[in-house]
């Protein structure tokens, strides 16, 4: 009787454990603190800082430490980039963003880390971490026994995703120190990072990072999201030879995010104080800068417009264009036109503005060859920046563009419009 009673006791026990970090887990959802730092990747040294040891929830961004160890088990020769691990149920299981993987089949590890990278495929990163570690949580042990190594002393992972996980806790400046030590540690592996597009079994998967497109010097690394963090992301740049890594933490949307990412890079590049000292220094009296301005900031390089590519160039020279309503947004590229129709008209059919606006697909070409952009256009600035932030809250990909962008585009890449529906 008395052995029935102590197991419901502990059972209840375990149950009301689980209950409360749940609960604890939902509150924290509403209340995920904005935090950021700026560091210098060669020594280290902390250039800016906002809150940069308040806790929060690492999401997608733990793949760098799934990446980290995937990178390590290659310098090591444990695995070989063509090394195929089978996908199980558990990871087949996984919440999307995912590959759609097929529980018995097999990968190799070279598509799974750039399905990491670009797609950040949940599936691909419980693949590698039961194909590295055996199981999930014995990989998770070993990310966070790395971060440890690493200094990274207010970090530890539970799963190898960044998917919801109450425990699974970091800070902006511990993820500084891991893309740093992914830059430092595998500067070849690293290169995985600057990949725009990657295709797998005839779908194209475009990079997250959309700043990667528009910020000048911009190579890397890594988005992430979860309602419990925000929008989070660790990036990194290079000016006159001076390489910075970025890590803002719960940004309320992902144009959000980038636009304080941008301001906080392009400040540290010029010497200039950080924008989140400003803000702190008024205790949030400070009128927010509109959408337009923000935009510009991205755009905005050290030096004036001699450090930008072409199409930033043409944008930032340009202001007059932000009042045009013939804006776009792009929804992914694609190695084959029907397919970029087809991601246009699904990403249209999301956003209700854009219902009764023309779906364009633009060639573009490069070393790989044919690329082709699916895009929805005839939008004024705000309806495009509304459009993608509709769609980066369902993890859709989604990056606007101004009217001299698209000019610049056709111009410098040689694009042409070829359907229109």
């Amino acid at each position: 009787m008395k052995t029935g009673f102590v197991r419901c006791f502990v059972a209840f026990g375990a149950v009301l454990a689980i209950f409360v970090a749940a609960v604890a887990f939902s509150a924290s959802a509403l209340a995920a603190k904005y935090s950021s730092v700026v560091i210098d990747a060669q020594t280290g040294q902390v250039v800016s800082e906002y809150d940069a040891d308040s806790p929060n929830f690492p999401a997608s961004l733990t793949k760098m430490m799934t990446l980290y160890l995937t990178f390590e088990a290659l310098e090591h020769h444990t695995v070989s980039l063509d090394t195929v691990f089978p996908v199980s149920a558990h990871a087949a299981a996984q919440e999307p963003t995912k590959l759609n993987l097929v529980a018995g089949q097999t990968i190799a590890v070279h598509d799974l880390i750039l399905g990491l990278v670009t797609q950040s495929a949940n599936d691909a990163a419980v693949v590698l971490s039961e194909g590295l570690g055996g199981t999930e949580a014995a990989f998770a042990e070993k990310m966070t026994n790395t971060a440890r190594a690493m200094g990274m002393d207010n970090t530890t992972f539970h799963n190898a995703s960044g998917l919801p996980n109450p425990f699974q806790k970091t800070t902006a400046r511990d993820l500084s120190k891991l893309a740093r030590r992914l830059y430092i540690d595998f500067p070849r592996e690293y290169a995985y990072f600057g990949t725009e597009a990657f295709t797998y079994h005839g779908v194209t998967y475009g990079n997250h990072n959309h700043l990667m497109s528009s910020f000048a010097g911009m190579d890397g690394i890594k988005t992430g999201f979860i309602h419990a963090s925000g929008f989070n992301l660790a990036a990194s740049a290079v000016r006159n030879d001076r390489r910075l890594i970025g890590v803002v933490m719960g940004g309320v949307s992902a144009h959000a995010r980038d636009m304080k990412m941008a301001a906080l890079l392009n400040a540290a590049f010029d010497g200039r104080p950080s924008p989140d000292i400003m803000v702190a220094s008024t205790e949030g009296k400070k009128a927010p800068q509109s959408r337009m301005t923000l935009h510009m900031i991205a755009k905005r390089a050290v030096g004036g417009l001699a450090n930008l590519s072409p199409i930033s160039k043409a944008e930032a020279a340009t202001p007059a264009h932000l009042a045009s309503p013939h804006w776009a947004i792009q929804v992914g590229a694609f190695r084959a036109r029907a397919m970029a129709a087809r991601a246009a008209n699904t990403a249209r059919a999301h956003v209700p503005a854009a219902h009764s606006k023309p779906v364009v697909v633009v060639m573009t070409r490069s070393h790989h060859g044919a690329v082709f952009n699916a895009r929805i256009t005839d939008l004024s600035a705000n309806e495009a920046h509304a459009a993608c932030d509709t769609l980066h809250h369902e993890h859709r990909a989604c990056t606007v563009l101004g009217p001299s962008v698209q000019v610049a585009g056709q111009k410098a890449g040689g694009a042409t419009p070829l359907s229109r529906s």
